[in-house]
């Protein structure tokens, strides 16, 4: 049976190690001390993941040297952290990684897989699209994306995690998958100020749309395919994260359209990536040329911008052809 190691114990990284240990061992890296005590006494991660009892076939560690032993390594820590996580995690060359943070490096505007192959040489896949965390951990139904540029290891990666309830959707389009789960972050900030502002469900869908096409534009710039956004790592994240107060970016922008301080939003351990990547997104869109409105507006909420104001300068907007 394959073996696999998972760095970074949030939501996304507990429910995924939930869903392997049915494929094999698991072995779970946290960074904080008082989780990996509560996952190897009490089967449950109360921080990031509460409720949710955890198979016996995890084993949480706070030393990465447990975790280079595996055969397969997912990384699932916030985007910003992961030139950081790499550099010091010394993974065995050969080994596969799946990279599941979804977001744009500050600074460098790269997106994760050029992070990765900054530092390592190790083959590299992308897993994005429509999961909630705690669902996933509960066992009901999901389908995501698995991207890599390995056709054959992408492969071997889906038949190795795969179960009947967590289906995995192979493609080649590296680049799109990652667009689409880092655009789809700030674009579900946005419905959620539609929302806490009473803008009602027309606002939303209009938003949604309109959204969709600003994140193809930028992905088919960056090199994706506009099939791969209107898949499952972009359409369908997109649905899921701009409809549910499940959503931490949605309850952020929530809270932003209710007029709440942006400091006391982005407070707590959990991480609404999109706060991240919206003025990371914009500046990598201006050197792209590729006009992105509602993802500026965003970014402008976040830099403390009246949310009134924002959204009159969205509606003040020419009228065009879609």
């Amino acid at each position: 049976m394959t073996t696999f190691g998972i760095i970074g114990a949030g939501a996304w990284g507990t429910a995924l190690a939930s869903v392997l240990a049915g494929n094999g061992a698991v072995t779970l890296w946290a960074r904080e001390p008082e989780v990996v005590a509560l996952i190897n006494t009490a089967r449950e991660n109360a921080l990031f993941l509460p409720g949710i009892i955890l198979p016996d076939g995890i084993t949480a560690t706070g030393d990465l040297a447990d975790v280079a032993a595996c055969d397969v390594v997912l990384i699932v820590v916030p985007a910003q952290h992961l030139r950081a996580v790499l550099a010091n995690a010394a993974l065995p060359p050969a080994t596969p990684l799946v990279l599941c943070a979804k977001g744009i490096e500050a600074g460098s505007h790269k997106l994760m897989v050029e992070v990765a192959q900054d530092l390592v040489a190790n083959p590299i896949a992308i897993l994005s699209g429509p999961s909630f965390a705690a669902e996933v951990a509960r066992g009901l139904p999901c389908a995501i994306t698995l991207a890599c540029g390995d056709p054959d290891l992408g492969e071997r990666l889906i038949l190795a995690m795969a179960r009947p309830e967590f289906r995995l959707y192979q493609s080649d389009d590296v680049i799109g998958a990652e667009i689409g789960g880092a655009v789809k972050n700030v674009l579900a900030i946005a419905c959620g100020v539609v929302e806490g502002a009473g803008l009602g469900l027309n606002a939303r869908a209009a938003l949604m749309a309109r959204g969709f096409a600003e994140m193809t534009r930028f992905g088919v710039a960056r090199g994706g395919r506009a099939e791969t956004l209107a898949g499952l790592s972009g359409m369908g994240d997109l649905v899921l994260t701009c409809s549910s107060e499940n959503s931490r970016n949605f309850r952020l922008g929530v809270g932003l359209g209710q007029g709440r301080a942006i400091a006391d939003l982005l407070a707590g351990p959990a991480v609404a990536e999109g706060a991240a990547t919206a003025p990371v997104l914009i500046e990598a869109a201006l050197a792209a040329d590729v006009d992105m409105p509602i993802s500026q507006a965003v970014a402008a909420l976040l830099a403390g911008a009246s949310v009134d104001d924002t959204i009159n300068s969205l509606l003040a907007r020419p009228l065009t052809t879609e």
